[in-house]
């Protein structure tokens, strides 16, 4: 089954997320299919801390993919980007 979900990079104490689409049985930060945004919970000032492009989004959710429910809450709040 394909889940969209958090892949952690970043240094220690300072994470950052990729948004990705990947096989569930992968590792989490292991082998994914296609990055479609990023999570940076540590965003200060101007700096954007999250992005998803909608249309990907849409089409692995149309063919099949689940959110993992961090990124469902994070798709209803975060910044959507048409490409």
């Amino acid at each position: 089954m394909v889940v969209i979900r958090l892949a952690r990079g970043g240094a220690k104490k300072r994470p950052f997320f990729n948004i990705v689409a990947t096989d569930s049985r992968n590792r989490r930060d292991g082998r994914f299919i296609e990055r479609i945004g990023f999570y940076n919970p540590m965003a200060a000032g101007g700096e954007e801390s999250i992005r998803i492009v909608q249309d990907r989004l849409a089409y692995w959710q149309g063919v099949g993919a689940q959110l993992s429910p961090t990124v469902a809450r994070l798709a209803q709040t975060g910044k959507k980007v048409a490409a």
